[in-house]
């Protein structure tokens, strides 16, 4: 069984960068997807951004053209660039394996 290990978040102001980084106990060079979700207090978990094995990327309409979702395969790890951050952008951001696989989670804090 894969285990995700997601780290990068933290406090930072609106307007601000984060970059998120999952690491993958093995290779991901044969996963289908990967993805980032996140959860905000009181509200469903909810996909942020997603990409396929072929490099093909979705994003959810509230973060295109802030976000970008990437991957390294050498280093069995993949990324969230998160530029121009927002308040409603707090929440606890989690990676996954098709949903199904899912990391521990990393709390990102934007305030005003």
């Amino acid at each position: 069984q894969v285990q995700l290990v997601e780290s990068g978040g933290g406090l930072v102001q609106a307007g601000g960068s984060l970059r998120l980084s999952c690491a993958a106990s093995r290779s991901i060079l044969s996963i289908t997807r990967m993805g980032w979700y996140r959860q905000a207090p009181g509200k469903q978990r909810e996909l942020v951004a997603a990409i396929t094995s072929g490099g093909f990327t979705n994003y959810a309409d509230s973060v295109k053209g802030r976000f970008a979702i990437s991957r390294d395969v050498a280093k069995n790890t993949v990324y969230l660039q998160m530029n121009s951050l927002k308040p409603e952008d707090t929440a606890v951001y989690y990676c996954t394996i098709g949903a199904i696989t899912w990391g521990q989670g990393t709390q990102v804090t934007v305030s005003s």
